[in-house]
């Protein structure tokens, strides 16, 4: 059906001439209504009556609707019996773990907020969130208790539940844990009765019986996820009811072939508006079960595909190329794979079209999908699909979206298929950054049409068939002598060359040019730095790009810096030049 509106859409001349991309969506799915319910109730009445089938599957733990809601319902009575009321934060800082799941739906039936934290930020970034939400109840995963045991006391969290990641795991696989991870792990005096296990804690929600009926509305606030922003200082983004909801429907008008009990693996982490929106949310309101994976190992990952044999997976460019240099995926069948979705960071062609051919190779009847977005509107405000899916795009808006091309200077609307910053009109916006009206009103601003339009501080354009593509983060951007500069068309070449694996474009000083680009990369097993190599690289650049966007200098390196959400740290990159330059 969608290809056929794609061929109508390119023969004939679109109906919607400043929103091209609705061509590609039925008239029932531009209607959709999006839900005033709360994130809890919504997917109670996605799921129904049936519960008996999978909901979560946690290192072969199989855990059914029936047991998950129930372990949601005694976790939300516990968080009562402590007098977590509505409106109060409630700290979660936990990996992919069934625990993590009951806590946030537990929290969202009680009316509280869930403020959603990485479990391997340092002790400073832990005590600023604590501290920045007035959180006064924490879920913490224990090995993180020698890491804030001494902050605490500086915030107004009265109540800390320690969680273990072996809990929900199989017995073999718990004993293991503790031989290996867990008897290492230092945990506070029996006496200490701020502390409390997950057991201890549920043990006072199957004793509470209290009846308490929050009234919780669609626009309250119902999650607080963390991003650097647009500006790179911490900022707590606030998620209302509505917008995670309608995230969870939008997604599901993307991914239509998809049925209850069919398979995805979650390996996003939860603390991120891709992991905890698209990858648990969604799948559980569409009654799939949900495979969680609290951190990337090769080889438990490779028997995931084996014995599990999922039907979806949403992944970062990394998990890609893992996957791909994974020797023991050289004869895996992945013909059963209906979505295979890429996020949270650009997806070059050069990836793009490797991925496809080891998918293709390896039995799949689909290419790789790309997803666009950011944590200000939970996570995806556009999606690829059969007819948009064209190489390097990240596709249309999603259903309710509406994008529009900005001048990033004056704010002006560009026309089709001029390149300007990419804004976002939709259901999905956050309420705003805590505590920060100033950079709130930066980034949501009223245009002259009345509507409150997102300023993603990312360049890009719509083409006239209504699919857009993404070039390059605004404040990425390298000027060289007047001319602007795009690092990820640079990495694009770099990364089309055999020997290169990942390639990262920073501008560093220049005496008079004012800045100049400089790629630092990742060869390919079998490659080694040599200077023909380089000049190679040199060459290659030099056929395919204006002469001011050649590399000034190329450094190869075993490995490049990551952010806690695997993304290639090019501001640590920049960083690390200017120091050098300090030196010089």
């Amino acid at each position: 059906m969608r290809l056929f509106k794609d061929l109508f859409t390119r023969l004939f001349k679109s109906k919607n001439k400043n929103e091209p991309w609705l061509d590609y969506y039925s008239r029932e799915e531009r209607s959709i209504k999006f839900t005033t319910k709360s994130i809890y109730n919504y997917m109670v009445d996605r799921v129904g009556e049936d519960k008996d089938f999978v909901a979560l599957n946690y290192f072969g733990t199989k855990i059914s609707y029936n047991e998950f809601f129930d372990n949601i319902n005694i976790c939300a009575r516990a968080l009562r019996s402590f007098g977590v009321k509505e409106k109060d934060i409630v700290t979660i800082c936990l990996p992919n773990m069934p625990e993590a799941i009951y806590a946030f739906y537990a929290c969202n039936k009680i009316g509280a907020i869930a403020d959603m934290v990485h479990p391997l930020s340092s002790k400073e970034q832990i005590k600023f969130y604590l501290k920045e939400n007035k959180s006064r109840f924490l879920f913490l995963v224990d090995f993180d208790y020698d890491k804030v045991k001494d902050i605490l006391d500086e915030t107004v969290v009265y109540k800390t539940i320690l969680v273990s990641p072996k809990l929900s795991m199989p017995f073999g696989l718990s004993v293991g844990y503790t031989l290996t991870r867990s008897i290492k792990i230092k945990r506070p005096h029996l006496r200490d009765s701020d502390y409390m296990s997950w057991k201890e804690f549920m043990l006072h929600g199957l004793t509470y019986n209290k009846e308490y009926k929050p009234n919780v509305l669609k626009d309250d606030i119902a999650v607080i996820l963390h991003s650097g922003g647009t500006t790179g200082t911490p900022k707590g983004i606030m998620i209302s009811n509505y917008s995670f909801n309608a995230l969870a429907q939008q997604s599901s008008i993307n991914v239509i072939d998809v049925r209850p009990k069919d398979k995805i693996v979650t390996i996003l982490p939860i603390f991120h508006g891709f992991g905890l929106g698209v990858c648990v949310h969604t799948p559980l309101c569409l009654k799939v079960e949900t495979i969680l994976v609290p951190e990337y190992d090769a080889k438990r990952f490779y028997k995931i595909w084996k014995y599990d044999k999922p039907h979806v997976i949403l992944g970062v460019p990394t998990l890609w190329e893992g996957m791909m240099n994974n020797k023991s995926f050289d004869h895996i069948n992945l013909s059963q794979l209906k979505y295979i979705i890429s996020g949270g960071d650009y997806l070059s062609v050069a990836a793009e079209t490797k991925i496809n051919e080891f998918l293709h190779k390896h039995g799949a009847h689909i290419n790789i999908s790309k997803g666009y977005g950011m944590t200000e509107s939970v996570a995806a405000t556009a999606y690829t699909f059969p007819g948009t899916n064209e190489p390097g795009s990240i596709g249309i808006p999603m259903v309710g979206n509406t994008y529009k091309i900005c001048d990033p200077e004056t704010g002006k609307e560009l026309k089709i298929g001029e390149e300007g910053e990419i804004c976002v009109n939709g259901p999905t916006l956050m309420s705003g950054y805590l505590n920060n009206p100033k950079d709130t009103k930066a980034i949501l601003r009223k245009h002259e049409d009345g509507k409150i339009w997102l300023h993603t501080g990312d360049v890009g354009y719509i083409t006239s068939n209504g699919i857009v593509y993404y070039t390059q983060r605004i404040k990425r951007m390298i000027i060289v002598s007047g001319f602007n500069v795009y690092p990820s068309m640079i990495e694009e070449v770099l990364e089309s060359h055999p020997a290169v694996k990942k390639a990262c474009v920073i501008g560093i000083p220049h005496p008079y040019k004012i800045h100049v680009p400089k790629a630092f990369l990742i060869l390919n097993d079998g490659y080694k730095e040599t200077g023909k190599l380089k000049k190679e690289l040199k060459k290659l650049c030099e056929e395919q790009l204006a002469i001011f966007s050649v590399p000034k200098e190329i450094e190869i390196r075993g490995e490049l810096p990551k952010t806690l959400y695997s993304k290639v740290d090019y501001k640590k990159l920049e960083k690390e030049e200017m120091e050098k330059g300090g030196k010089k």
